[in-house]
């Protein structure tokens, strides 16, 4: 995983391709085993929080929440309907493993998404039905 933290110059990680040589990436100043001592520094707790607010922020922009004038150009309820189970159903998994002082704003988070998607669908889902409803159960 990149960060600014873990990656200062801003570069992006290449991989090799079988036929490329090494002296293709000679402009690389990170040696793979730098890499991969930077992943291995990064807590789970981490990793974890942050796949789950990348999974937020594009579940909020399928439901219109952008901000921005192509808020609505951006809106996709199916898309969005994907992106909030898999939080669901990512941060159930995770909250045993994650304790509860990392879990609960990951909920709350999930929650607001779930209301938001109520309120952005013409045709509401039954109670129990809308989207990640099966891992959380019903969202009022």
């Amino acid at each position: 995983m990149s960060t600014p933290q873990s990656n200062p110059a801003g570069e992006s990680a290449r991989h090799s391709f079988p036929g490329t040589s090494e002296e293709d990436h000679s402009h690389e100043s990170t040696p793979v085993s730098s890499q991969v001592r930077d992943i291995a520094e990064v807590a789970a707790v981490e990793v974890i929080t942050t796949a789950a607010v990348h999974l937020m922020s594009a579940a909020a922009v399928k439901c219109g929440l952008a901000e921005g004038s192509d808020a609505e150009d951006l809106k996709d309820l199916d898309e969005a309907r994907k992106l909030i189970t898999a939080l669901a159903g990512f941060v159930t998994a995770a909250a045993p493993e994650i304790g509860s002082q990392h879990a609960r704003p990951l909920r709350d988070g999930l929650r607001s998404l779930q209301l938001a998607f109520r309120e952005a669908s013409l045709v509401p889902d039954a109670p129990g039905q809308g989207p990640g409803e099966k891992f959380t159960g019903p969202v009022n």
